[in-house]
C-alpha cells in the first residue's frame, strides 16, 4: 500500500502581538528598578516627563499608573493622598517609575502592564478605587464597598494641621487655606452660601483637622454641617441631611459618630486617571 504523503497547505494565519510585546518590555524594564521611599525629597529627583509608575506595600506589588503630562506630580498625589489616611503609612509604600514619549502614552502603556499584571494575580489597588478622583457631589450617595481603598483606609481627622494662619480668621479666608493643607478632598459650597462665610474663627495653634472642623461647624448657621465620608469631607447647608457613608457628622457644637453602611465586597469601577484632579 503506498504511502500518504500530507500535503502541506501554501497558507497559514500569522498573528504578531506588538502590544503583547510591548507589555512584556515594559515589565521588564520596571523589573529592573530598585524601589525608592516615597518621599518628597525622591520625588524631587524626577524629571517632569510623562511616563508609567508602579506603587509597592511593604515590598508587595499593589498599583500600577501613569502620568500623562508629569511623574513627580502624578506620584506626589499619591504620597499627599496615603499620608492623610489610616490604617497605613507613608513608611510602608516605595515605588518605581520610567519615562516614556509622549507618542508612546497613546498605546496606553499602563494598561499593558494592567493587563499583565491582573492575570498573575497582583496590583490589588488597581481594582480598590485607590486611583480614582474625587467624584463629586453625584457620588456623595453611594454606599463604599468592604474592598474599597477608602473603606479600608478611612480619612485621618486627627492630623494636626500646621500652615493655618492663627487668631481670628473669617471663613471665606480659612476655607481654602484648610481645603489647601488637608491631604484629601474638603469639598465645601463654593456658590450661593450668602453671609456664612463672613463669620469669624478663633484658630489655634497646630489644630488636627477634627478640632477644624469643630470650629468651623460652630461658626456656621445651623442648616450647616460637615460630614466626612471614607475618602473626603464635605460641607453643605443640607442638615440634617443623612449620607449612607458617612461616619461622622458636625453640627453647630455637636459632634455625631454614626455607624455608615458598608457594601458587601465585589468589583470596583477603576475611573481613568488624569492629571488634573476633578472639582465637585
Amino acid at each position: 500500500m503506498p504511502r500518504q504523503v500530507k500535503e502541506v497547505a501554501h497558507y497559514r494565519d500569522f498573528r504578531l502581538s506588538i502590544t503583547q510585546a510591548l507589555g512584556d518590555q515594559l515589565a521588564s524594564a520596571l523589573a529592573d528598578l530598585t524601589p525608592a521611599p516615597l518621599t518628597a525629597e525622591a520625588l524631587d529627583e524626577l524629571d517632569e516627563r510623562p511616563g508609567v509608575y508602579q506603587l509597592y506595600r511593604n515590598g508587595q506589588f499593589v498599583y500600577v499608573g501613569k502620568a500623562e503630562k508629569s511623574l513627580p506630580t502624578r506620584i506626589h498625589k499619591h504620597l499627599r493622598k496615603i499620608s492623610g489616611r489610616r490604617n497605613i503609612s507613608l513608611s510602608e509604600i516605595t515605588f518605581t517609575c520610567l519615562y516614556v514619549a509622549e507618542d508612546f502614552s497613546a498605546l496606553a502603556p499602563e494598561k499593558l502592564l494592567i493587563t499583565q499584571y491582573k492575570g498573575r494575580g497582583e496590583i490589588p489597588w488597581n481594582n480598590n478605587g485607590f486611583g480614582n478622583n474625587d467624584p463629586g457631589k453625584r457620588r456623595d450617595e453611594t454606599v463604599v464597598k468592604a474592598n474599597h481603598f477608602d473603606n479600608l483606609h478611612p480619612i485621618d481627622v486627627d492630623r494636626v494641621l500646621t500652615t493655618l494662619p492663627q487668631g481670628p480668621v473669617a471663613l471665606n479666608k480659612l476655607l481654602p487655606l484648610a481645603a489647601k493643607e488637608i491631604p484629601y478632598t474638603f469639598r465645601y459650597l463654593k456658590k450661593g452660601y450668602g453671609n456664612a462665610y463672613k463669620a469669624i474663627v478663633e484658630v489655634p495653634e497646630t489644630p488636627t483637622i477634627s478640632q477644624l472642623f469643630e470650629l468651623i461647624a460652630a461658626a456656621l448657621p445651623e442648616e450647616w454641617q460637615i460630614s466626612l465620608l471614607p475618602g473626603r469631607a464635605i460641607m453643605y447647608d443640607d442638615s440634617p441631611r443623612t449620607y449612607p457613608s458617612v461616619w461622622r457628622y458636625y453640627r453647630g457644637t455637636q459632634i455625631l459618630d454614626v455607624e455608615p453602611e458598608i457594601e458587601e465586597a465585589g468589583e470596583i469601577l477603576e475611573e481613568e486617571e488624569h492629571d488634573e484632579e476633578t472639582e465637585g
